[in-house]
């Protein structure tokens, strides 16, 4: 649920805080964390620098950041020390290569759930028409999806043009053979688009099925089933076959946990273990992130006024990170 936010004319939130000694008497010192330029990151990135400075009396600063020139510094320069949210598979080569040579740490899951791909229909069709909930009982009904532009056909949203998952779901839609019950793939266009179309269906209480993912704020504002595909996850088929443009035979198969890491390069895990022992912890849930994410969208809020928001209303998320004295200290800044 969204809340009004009270702090959104707040311009400055981070207040210089006393040196606090480590649990192990080592002293954090100088700490840099990349800023990512999508929310969920940045969220992530200003609570880690609260967390870190108040904390752990780390002299916490962020720094801008993306996923490859990130990797690509972290792993050939040592900075920044922290990458709060990095999706690993499309990289997972070249952050391989830096944790054996002993340059990189993977310190644990950003999110919980990890993250979360499939085909999913609105709730309040699945609360009418509980078969929904299965792609066999979508198949059954394609009249409850008419398709936009074509009488004759059922419509399935797809994945943006260009990106992997449009590969991905069009192959998974073919191995289900959704083709033969009626079903016709439709090209939202963008991110925004595909977003779009799932805000208006709930909001008219309108059909909707097409492939998603979590955690995003479309999916913390409405409430969205993911249909069972009727199949496990087959990973060797999903990495050589279902991600590939020119696979030829592709068989069905549950989308497969996207891990998202917290990256640490190796000095900052050595300087500070006790402040790495607070990363390795620390994993966002994924419903939590999601609500986060949408009230960002809603209110406009940039990363330092969403992580006074989550450190607020989500304590006893975050209590689990850390130690109870480490927590007091985190909650007298707070106040």
């Amino acid at each position: 649920m969204i809340t009004t936010p009270k702090r959104l004319l707040v311009s400055t939130l981070f207040v210089c805080a006393t040196s606090v000694q480590a649990n192990d008497n080592k002293v954090c010192g100088d700490v840099s964390i990349a800023d990512m330029n999508w929310n969920s990151a940045t969220l992530m990135a200003h609570v880690d620098q609260f967390i870190l400075e108040h904390g752990y009396g780390c002299n916490a600063s962020l720094v801008p950041g993306d996923t490859m020139p990130t990797g690509v510094s972290m792993t050939e320069k040592g900075e920044p020390d922290i990458a709060p949210e990095f999706w690993t598979n499309s990289h997972k080569a070249m952050l391989d290569k830096g944790v054996n040579e002993g340059r990189l740490r993977y310190a644990g899951d950003a999110f919980s759930q990890g993250g979360n791909e499939g085909f999913w229909v609105p709730k309040y069709m699945v609360d009418k028409h509980p078969e929904l909930a299965t792609i066999e009982g979508i198949k059954a009904h394609p009249e409850l999806f008419p398709h936009p532009e074509d009488p004759d056909k059922a419509a399935f949203m797809g994945c943006p043009a260009g990106w992997t998952c449009q590969i991905s779901a069009e192959h998974i839609f073919n191995a289900l053979e959704l083709d033969k019950a009626g079903f016709k793939i439709v090209d939202p266009g963008s991110a925004a688009g595909l977003a779009g179309t799932i805000a208006r269906a709930n909001e008219r209480q309108n059909p909707w099925f097409g492939y998603y993912w979590a955690p995003t704020p479309v999916m913390g504002k409405y409430e969205m089933v993911e249909v069972d595909l009727g199949a496990d996850v087959d990973l060797e088929h999903y990495k050589q076959c279902i991600t590939q443009a020119d696979c030829q035979s592709p068989k069905v198969t549950a989308f497969p946990v996207s891990p998202v890491h917290s990256l640490t390069t190796a000095s900052f895990a050595e300087q500070a273990p006790a402040a790495f022992n607070y990363i390795n912890r620390r994993e966002y849930d994924n419903q939590v992130m999601s609500d986060m994410l949408a009230w960002m969208d809603t209110y406009q809020a940039d990363g330092e006024i969403a992580a006074d928001e989550f450190l607020r209303r989500y304590r006893t998320e975050w209590h689990q990170w850390v130690d109870d004295k480490t927590a007091q200290r985190i909650e007298d800044a707070l106040q």
